[in-house]
């Protein structure tokens, strides 16, 4: 998949290894650092823009090393981009962390993942096909 990007810093996103599904993305905070107390968020800026085909999203999700290690996470879980949005990249970052932590220009502070979507169409029904699973919901397939 080919992705137009702007970048602000000159720096992309890449792959830390042949096999990661995601890029590290970096913040660009060229006037200062910025510092997250515990439970502020904050839109990191990235200095990035993109122009995602159509079909496709980009899922920005955290980096697991700074969840572990600081607490650091993403409040919605995953953030997506959508193709037809070609505003800055912004980072939604969370401090669940006890410890002020602090994210200079040039950190990495996520992930991000493409993938390809479906368009849905309803289709509206009297009822459904029966499966195993049938309405078990929150634990019913046991631990």
């Amino acid at each position: 998949m080919n992705v137009k990007i702007v970048s602000k810093s000159g720096q992309v996103p890449r792959y830390q290894t042949t096999g990661s599904s995601g890029m590290d993305v970096r913040a660009y905070l060229p006037d200062g650092d910025l510092v997250l107390w515990p439970g502020d968020r904050y839109p990191v800026p990235t200095g990035l823009f993109f122009a995602i085909p159509e079909g496709c999203e980009a899922q920005v999700r955290a980096r697991s090393g700074l969840a572990l290690k600081y607490g650091i996470g993403l409040p919605n879980g995953i953030g997506t981009i959508d193709s037809d949005y070609r505003g800055e990249l912004k980072v939604l970052l969370i401090n669940w962390g006890k410890e002020p932590f602090t994210i200079r220009d040039g950190d990495r502070i996520a992930q991000l993942v493409f993938a390809r979507y479906e368009t849905v169409e309803w289709e509206p029904a009297e009822s459904l096909d029966e499966t195993d699973r049938g309405v078990g919901g929150f634990g019913s397939t046991g631990k």
